[in-house]
């Protein structure tokens, strides 16, 4: 039907006939010659119309914007003063001796250009258009390079695509999952996997040392920003390596993403930091090292502070006391102030208490905050020197149960990082390690794993796990890129005997670990190789790459944050008759959290 795309006609095409296909991006009417701008896939070319072909002529002013049309014409060079340098083709035109209208098209709800700002769910409900944006094309055009270069990548280092199941049996993986019912085992369910976690350990039992997969996962959670509930990962496993293997193995293919993609070059090796040293100084296990602010412990010098508040948890090995300090922060409003303690109040925390550092020669009369009648001046000036702090700079502190205060505190720390602007800019790619086995859950007093319940300890002993299991650390390691997990992942257990214990001790007794992970439990005892792996989000990866501020950006056809497709309205009510088929009944009334 063509013979060129847009981008493909150039100075190399003056004098010849050409067929272009697209749609009319623009159209102008100047003086009685009619100027297109036809858009396809791979860019925009004008094409020109002159009244003295007056077939053509008379069709090219039926057109509108989102026409779809075939175009025949002729190369030339644009007039002096006609060259348009910011476009690709803007060297050249198409004079028209033929037009054909494939498709005509209403006026779009919007246009499909990266000038105008679209409300959101407009841009969803007519994804289709939205699509046309270069903007759009771009972030796909990537997200497609991106899965590539991965495929590329692994594929040269042995490994094999394999798919597993996307029908599987609903095991307790930290989300809720989707369900399926099957009609031919009536009252029995399948579920959408949340990860192919237990069918990549099995692989690695059958014996295959290398497998990986870009593969569809699904949970049933609550969404943001950079949460969908179908999502995309780039699924690895790998038999008989260590966790060296595993990070050498990652560095070296976000290497060749950077570089092919974006033609960055990261460091020879990724920096590492324990779980305990992040979650201290960031209070976070994600940190964005491009943020310069750090909480600093100040528990030592506020213990005997008649300030009730700092010195209880001072006091509690469970909580702890924290200072952050923000250069140039005394400009910074009542109101400023009070903003910023109704936010760190959406966390948990009680408040914000702040010293400003008004002159810092003057001494305590140099200081203004409301704490500072319950501090000795002693203490305050040991505060203000171990933050290293300097006249205009204000002090906040956080002091509650170490939880609370490493969540509140650690987003106040991005929170002031972004408003202020401090964020350097580059790309800060680390590894956090040593994760602890488990976390406790303060409402339900039970233990909850850090990762998921396949992961090894790093002391192999059932006996050692059992004693101090909130002292044991894990096989366990995520790489955050710019204060955003793209992946995480742990050496599996492979021993039968060490996984029923830490079913055992996650409350999941012998007969429900049966029930759901019978078939993991017999495969560990018939050879299981010592294996491991890691889980890499394509769609965040993708979202950082491009410089968006959503996943929903990098995803063709994203739900929203209530889980919900306005192009094709999904979810939607079924029929009685498929639901009798199904064998399900509706209660009077559904809710969901």
């Amino acid at each position: 039907m063509r013979t060129h795309y847009c981008l493909g006609v150039d100075e190399s095409s003056l004098g010849k006939e050409v067929i272009v296909c697209g749609w009319v991006h623009n159209r102008r009417d100047h003086g009685g010659v009619i100027f297109l701008d036809i858009r396809d896939s791979s860019g925009i070319l004008q094409v020109v119309y002159e009244p003295e072909d007056k077939a053509s002529f008379s069709d090219a002013e039926k057109l509108r914007s989102e026409f779809v049309v075939k175009i025949t014409g002729v190369v030339r060079k644009r007039p002096d003063g006609m060259i348009n340098p910011a476009m690709a083709t803007g060297t050249v035109e198409v004079i028209g001796t033929a037009l054909e209208i494939l498709n005509q098209s209403p006026t779009p709800p919007f246009l499909p250009d990266d000038f105008q700002v679209v409300n959101e769910d407009l841009r969803y409900k007519y994804r289709y258009i939205d699509l046309r944006r270069p903007s759009m094309k771009h972030k796909l055009t990537l997200r497609h390079q991106l899965n590539s270069c991965i495929r590329t990548y692994l594929n040269q280092q042995d490994f094999l695509d394999i798919e597993t199941p996307m029908l599987t049996k609903a095991t307790p993986e930290g989300a809720r999952d989707y369900l399926v019912p099957s009609r031919v085992h009536p009252g029995s369910f399948y579920a959408l996997p949340q990860s192919p976690q237990l069918f990549k350990q099995l692989l690695m039992v059958a014996g295959f040392d290398k497998y990986y997969q870009i593969v569809r996962c699904f949970r049933d959670e609550d969404l943001r920003a950079d949460r969908q509930p179908e999502f995309t990962q780039l699924d690895i496993e790998m038999s008989f390596i260590d966790e060296e293997s595993i990070l050498n193995l990652i560095e070296g293919l976000l290497k060749t993403v950077f570089k092919q993609i974006l033609n960055v070059d990261l460091p020879e090796k990724l920096r590492r930091m324990s779980y305990a040293e992040a979650m201290q100084r960031f209070g976070s296990d994600k940190p964005d090292l491009r943020n310069p602010l750090e909480l600093i412990d100040v528990a030592d010098i506020v213990k005997e502070c008649d300030f009730k508040v700092f010195s209880t948890a001072a006091n509690d090995s469970e909580s702890r006391v924290i200072a952050l300090r923000l250069p140039g922060g005394c400009d910074l409003s009542r109101k400023d102030l009070d903003d910023y303690g109704r936010f760190v109040g959406i966390y948990g925390a009680k408040g914000l208490a702040y010293i400003k550092v008004n002159n810092l020669d003057e001494g305590m009369p140099g200081l203004q905050s409301p704490i500072l009648k319950f501090l000795s001046e002693e203490a305050v000036q040991a505060i203000l020197q171990r933050t290293e702090a300097k006249t205009g700079d204000v002090i906040f502190f956080g002091a509650d149960r170490n939880h609370i205060v490493n969540e509140a505190m650690g987003a106040l720390r991005i929170k002031l990082g972004h408003d202020r602007k401090l964020l350097k800019d580059g790309w800060e790619l680390l590894w956090v390690v040593d994760w602890p086995m488990f976390e406790m859950d303060y409402e339900t007093n039970k233990l909850n794993p850090m990762h998921h319940p396949f992961t090894s300890p790093k002391d192999l002993s059932p006996e050692h796990l059992r004693a101090k299991p909130t002292q044991t650390l894990a096989k366990a390691y995520d790489i955050v890129i710019n204060g955003f997990e793209i992946g995480g992942g742990s050496i599996r257990i492979h021993q039968s005997d060490l996984q029923k214990t830490v079913f055992e001790l996650l409350g999941i007794n012998e007969q429900e670990a049966q029930e759901k992970f019978g078939f993991l439990l017999d495969a560990l005892q018939y050879g299981a190789p010592p294996h491991g792996g890691i889980a890499l989000g394509i769609d965040r990866l993708a979202m950082l790459l491009t410089d968006s501020t959503s996943i929903r950006d990098v995803i063709a056809f994203p739900k929203t944050q209530t889980a919900s497709c306005l192009l094709t309205n999904a979810p939607s009510p079924t029929g009685n008759a498929q639901l009798t088929e199904l064998g399900i009944r509706l209660a009077p009334t559904t809710q969901t959290k």
